[in-house]
């Protein structure tokens, strides 16, 4: 039985890798401080012999008894109300927190992808976005404490490969949804179908025709699995090329939610980046991955899912009760 360590496993993405790994015949150790994740994502797991719980900040170092096969680090805030909320914690996490993934990784001989994001194009000069664009990043503002970390997440791993010969993998991860999303996090469509559920107006920050490629939870985590078990140590973009506005976003949310509620336009926040579209020519051409989920369909699953929870659940995602999992 291979044995993966998932880092940030209790959140939105890091819990969906939890359910793959585990149907795939793994032994999954799931790591997470909780800061941002929820051990509820983690629930329908606990039970299973296979699957064990460490919590721990993954900034301060790791040790884990026994052989290693794979790690996947995803410990980090993704959100903008997340990181500009805690942004030392968000510099340590993708910076220390590699660092520390790293090096357990070369010493327990383990291949090692890390989770990087479409956010080290900043606000992009060149759409879509390919692998080779460097980016335009503003490392001072307001977004700088997640984009500089990213960026220097992928030059320690890249060093990592160059200089110790370590196997390293790098997802550039773009826009995703689905299950498991956090409605309080501040993200577009969690905010937007949190709103409808409320029975609030929907919020667009600027005038809405900053631009956004959603991409379905079940089709990221394909390609993160491919890109995994491939040859590939270079970036690679994971998302939905299917481009369209803030504006026409908010349009189908209410036709989605049945809803009568208005928009209402605020401020764009500073360093918001104006477009975001991935070019996946070498997902295609080196995993032969592209999205199957349409955004329809997507969004139609990810509405059940929200409609699901109580109308608390809908103000407060934050229940954490780690007394019923096996601290390791």
């Amino acid at each position: 039985m291979p044995r993966i360590l998932i880092t940030g496993a209790a959140g939105f993405l890091g819990s969906h890798l939890c359910d793959r790994f585990i149907a795939e015949g793994y032994e999954v150790v799931a790591m997470d401080n909780l800061i941002t994740g929820d051990l509820r994502n983690l629930e329908h797991l606990q039970a299973l012999p296979q699957f064990s719980f460490v919590h721990h900040d993954v900034s301060t170092h790791i040790h884990l008894n026994g052989p290693l096969d794979y790690i996947l680090h995803f410990a980090s805030p993704a959100s903008p109300i997340d990181y500009l909320k805690i942004p030392i914690q968000t510099l340590k996490v993708g910076s220390l927190g590699t660092h520390n993934c790293l090096g357990l990784a070369l010493a327990k001989n383990a291949r090692i992808l890390v989770a990087s994001t479409s956010e080290v194009y900043g606000d992009p000069l060149v759409h879509p976005q390919t692998e080779e664009y460097w980016g335009n990043v503003n490392p001072i503002g307001p977004r700088g404490v997640y984009d500089e970390a990213k960026r220097f997440q992928e030059a320690l791993t890249m060093a990592y490969h160059t200089y110790h010969g370590l196997e390293t993998r790098i997802v550039r991860i773009f826009n995703t949804y689905g299950p498991r999303m956090r409605l309080n996090d501040g993200r577009v469509l969690p905010a937007f179908i949190g709103q409808a559920l409320r029975g609030e107006d929907l919020t667009i920050f600027g005038d809405g025709s900053q631009t956004r490629s959603f991409c379905y939870v079940d089709d990221l985590i394909e390609g993160i699995v491919r890109l995994l078990h491939s040859d590939c140590a270079d970036p690679v973009n994971i998302g939905n090329p299917d481009e369209i506005t803030i504006g026409q976003f908010a349009e189908e949310i209410i036709a989605l939610t049945g809803t009568s509620q208005k928009v209402i336009y605020k401020d764009l926040p500073v360093d918001d980046p104006k477009q975001r579209q991935p070019d996946i020519t070498k997902a295609r051409a080196l995993l032969g991955w592209e999205p199957q989920i349409d955004r329809k369909e997507g969004l139609k699953r990810t509405y059940a899912y929200f409609r699901s929870l109580t109308q608390e659940e809908l103000r407060q995602t934050d229940h954490n009760n780690f007394d019923q999992y096996i601290q390791k």
